[in-house]
């Protein structure tokens, strides 16, 4: 068992002149919403645009999978700056491209530098956007992927800085 209080950063952008994640975007649907995560000031930056064309209204990110055991953890914190606009993370349990996700949602203050901390408790499992019921209870000793997503139907540019990514207790 970890000390109270401990943190584990999984990710820090400040120290990386790469970014790990990739998007995934709309056009898997046929929308024509377009996103990237790359380096910027020692920061990982989600940008794009998000369009409801043709079926479209979504843009997301998600690290290559992995293997975290955070059982002895509580959630997840993120250091990061927003545009104001509602963003979801998103964990997955398993390694492969489709499958359910377990996110939930925040709104960024524009402009502010901000730590924010999800439970794992507040986690909902979600499939193509629609709640799953009777999934079994959220694993964090078997995390594959880590992501961001915007959607509901929220167009037009955005712009999240990451600067950590960590679990907490």
């Amino acid at each position: 068992m970890k000390p109270a209080g401990e943190v584990k950063i999984l990710y820090d952008f400040t120290r990386s002149d790469t970014c790990p994640w990739f998007a995934i975007g709309d056009v898997v649907m046929g929308g024509v919403s377009h996103s990237a995560m790359r380096m910027e000031n020692g920061r990982a930056v989600f940008t794009g645009v998000v369009s409801l064309d043709h079926g479209g209204g979504f843009a997301s990110v998600r690290s290559h999978p992995a293997l975290w055991d955070l059982r002895d953890y509580t959630g997840i914190e993120l250091t990061l700056q927003g545009d104001g606009r509602r963003y979801k993370l998103r964990l997955k349990t398993e390694p492969g491209f489709d499958g359910v996700n377990w996110e939930t949602a925040f709104v960024t203050d524009a402009g502010a530098r901000q730590k924010m901390c999800f439970p794992f408790r507040d986690l909902a499992p979600v499939y193509r956007g629609r709640l799953v019921s009777g999934a079994p209870p959220f694993d964090p000793g078997r995390i594959a992927t880590f992501g961001l997503l915007i959607s509901d139907r929220q167009s037009g540019p955005f712009r999240l800085e990451v600067e950590t990514v960590a679990a907490y207790q």
